[in-house]
């Protein structure tokens, strides 16, 4: 979020008043503030790019009964996607799960295109590739 908004607000209290808990989870969402001297890092300086002030938004669903994946799994994109128009495409790289590529993108942002040459001179045979993987450009 670059700025915590009327709309975001109203957005977040609605979906704090119905998150579920089943028997076996629990559902919540937190705020992150960036601001200070991680904020005034050049974006180019590391891999991370999201240097401003900003709060980093994450939503989180965890439960162990299967029973309770369906009610956590659609609150969880619910309250995702009503929460886009006051987000910017971009993602906390060590927030994602498996949620493929271009998430993978976003989390690096235009750093990525630097990194995959990088890794290309380093890891050709992308030996290192875990976690949220940038595949060496050919």
């Amino acid at each position: 979020l670059v700025e915590l908004d009327e709309g975001a607000i109203e957005v977040m209290l609605a979906f704090a008043a119905t998150q579920p808990s089943g028997t076996s989870g629990h559902a919540t969402m937190a705020l992150q503030q960036m601001h200070g001297a991680a904020a005034r890092v050049d974006p180019a300086a590391t891999a991370f790019p999201h240097r401003r002030d900003q709060y980093d938004f994450l939503i989180l669903s965890q439960w162990s009964d299967p029973a309770d994946a369906e009610q956590h799994s659609a609150w969880t994109r619910e309250f995702f996607a009503a929460m886009e128009p006051f987000t910017e495409r971009a993602v906390y790289v060590n927030n994602l799960g498996t949620e493929g590529e271009d998430r993978v993108r976003e989390g690096y942002g235009a750093n990525y295109d630097r990194l995959a040459a990088i890794k290309a001179i380093y890891d050709p045979t992308n030996l290192f590739r875990s976690n949220q993987n940038i595949r060496p450009r050919a």
